[in-house]
């Protein structure tokens, strides 16, 4: 069972690995995010949002959807914790 698990362990890594050989490196101006993306935000959000900062604009306008789903997520695995982990009360 256990040279089963490792040999899984080891499949999954080496296709997490290939899977990044094709990734642009690590701030390269030249990748598709800061050739496409990036200048999009940085000359277009103070019109198109009217927020004046352009991280605000992002998480609160471009991405608003994406960041209510993330903080439902936190919250409901919250409420998850808290009520798996509380004490009941044993009546006497």
């Amino acid at each position: 069972m256990r040279i089963l698990a490792l040999i899984t362990v080891i499949i999954t890594g080496i296709i997490l690995i290939y899977g990044t050989v094709d990734m642009p490196d690590w701030g390269d101006p030249n990748s598709p995010a800061s050739k496409h993306v990036s200048p999009e935000y940085i000359e277009e959000a103070l019109e198109k949002t009217a927020t004046p900062n352009i991280v605000t604009a992002v998480l609160a306008d471009y991405r608003s959807y994406d960041t209510l789903g993330e903080t439902a997520v936190i919250f409901t695995a919250g409420i998850a914790c808290i009520l798996i982990l509380r004490r009941r009360r044993q009546r006497k």
